[in-house]
């Protein structure tokens, strides 16, 4: 796209520009009430004219950083959108948020599904596993009643982002690993260690202390509503069973990656590469999509013209989330074109910090100035990966350097970033609401994980 532009402007006018942008859309979006979608596309405009980005290159920048977003994102969300209508319109959701009241009890269900949530957030990405995972967290919110939003949401929500920043096979992990040259199931065992912890503070404990400060009710999902329940739901069972399928579809993918990459089995072969096509998030959602259409609409009497207006229903709901995503990740490639992670990278190798203290302070200033958090914790990875190779250090060591350099990638998401609309926009938070509870807890994520790091790195 730029490839044959070079940035002249210095990281100091860099971070001005970006501190620049992230007001003027806090003020657009908050103070003027303007659309945030139209406000990201705006901005984005106005950071790429101020960061000198050649004029003839500007659309196609945005239109590349609109499209790369859309391109991991908007599948997931309209498959597990349409997923999570399906459980929800059939009664599915409600037969499960009963189940799951019944067995742990009123006090201990939101406890139980961020638990959940970690288990189903070791394969699947947190966008699908969110929208998924979110008709059956806000059931059990809805059965116990009350301003109960961001307990529950929250206790779910972070589960599948701990498990996305700190454990294998997710992409950021994985690729910090073959920077640093990190054993991969040392940073799997040691990511299994921090990840439960970090979740109870920043996720669970946190989701507690938030929804006493800012209760709200739970709102409606993918259009969904009370009146739409059925008289003859599924059995919880059932329910369980498809929503494992995206599960194990999808673990076969990364298991029969990993046993590749150690040269267990050859990925070349016709099987193999089925087995992880059918295994990849978009299409075992489509799958199981197409199994959740027979197994709870047409086994169930429903016909096929009411199925089609249930899934079209779903589309409406959900295209003011992905679009929204869609600019936000706009914004953070714009961000990323104009150079500032190169010359905030620059600035940054010199600064004589211990290797483990460089790594989360890198990844954390990167993730503020540009959104993406695989981009932080990869530029972090090529930036300090000759010194953590050339260095006398154990296995431990650099497994727990990879996942401090993780711990900064997440650092307080906010309006550069694709995943804080997302979560903003499904739980219909308005900006200033998610920046005081989502932005937050991003940041004690970030902080209570490297801090587990550092144990980990002082006593092993």
């Amino acid at each position: 796209m730029t490839e044959e532009w070079t940035q002249t402007l210095g990281a100091g006018p860099l971070l001005g520009i970006a501190a620049g942008a992230v007001l003027l859309i806090l003020f657009l979006v908050i103070k003027l009430r303007l659309h945030a979608f139209l406000v990201l596309v705006l901005v984005s405009l106005l950071t790429a004219v101020a960061a000198g980005i050649p004029t003839g290159e500007i659309v196609s920048t945005l239109v590349g950083g609109f499209g790369s977003t859309l391109g991991s994102v908007a599948l997931l969300i309209g498959l597990g959108a349409v997923l999570g209508r399906l459980i929800e319109s059939s009664g599915g959701a409600k037969v499960i948020a009963e189940m799951m009241v019944r067995v742990f009890g009123e006090k201990r269900a939101a406890f139980a599904l961020g638990v959940t949530s970690l288990i189903l957030g070791f394969p699947i990405f947190f966008d699908a596993g969110l929208v998924v995972m979110l008709p059956i967290i806000f059931a059990v919110a809805r059965r116990i009643g009350g301003k109960n939003l961001l307990l529950y949401g929250f206790s779910g929500a972070v589960a599948f982002s701990v498990m996305h920043v700190f454990l294998p096979p997710h992409p950021g992990p994985v690729s910090a690993s073959e920077f640093f040259g990190a054993n991969l199931g040392v940073v799997l065992l040691i990511g299994i260690v921090i990840a439960f912890p970090t979740w109870y503070v920043s996720g669970y404990l946190w989701g507690k202390f938030v929804n006493k400060r800012f209760p709200m009710i739970v709102p409606p999902l993918f259009g969904a509503s009370d009146d739409d329940q059925p008289a003859n739901p599924p059995k919880a069972g059932t329910v369980i069973g498809i929503l494992l399928i995206p599960l194990v579809l999808i673990f076969l993918n990364t298991g029969l990656d990993a046993l590749g990459s150690i040269g267990v089995v050859d990925e070349t072969q016709v099987w193999v590469q089925a087995l992880m096509l059918i295994g990849s998030s978009p299409i075992a959602l489509l799958i199981t999509v197409l199994i959740a259409l027979l197994v709870l609409g047409k086994f169930r009497g429903e016909n096929g013209s009411a199925l089609e207006k249930l899934v079209d229903s779903t589309f409406g709901p959900v295209a003011s989330v992905i679009l929204i995503t869609g600019a936000g990740g706009m914004f953070g490639g714009v961000l990323r074109a104009s150079g500032i992670g190169d010359a905030l990278a620059d600035t940054l190798s010199d600064l004589g910090l211990p290797i483990i203290f460089a790594a989360y302070l890198i990844a954390v200033i990167l993730r503020l100035a540009q959104g993406s958090a695989t981009v932080a914790l990869v530029t972090t990875a090529g930036l300090l990966a000759p010194a953590v190779t050339g260095g006398s250090f154990s296995t431990v060591d650099v497994a727990a350097i990879t996942l401090a350099a993780a711990a900064g990638s997440v650092f307080a998401s906010h309006v550069n970033d694709s995943g804080f609309w997302l979560v903003g926009r499904l739980m219909q938070m308005d900006v200033k609401t998610t920046l005081k509870t989502w932005t937050v807890q991003q940041a004690i994520e970030s902080v209570v994980g490297f801090v587990l790091v550092l144990v980990v790195y002082a006593i092993l």
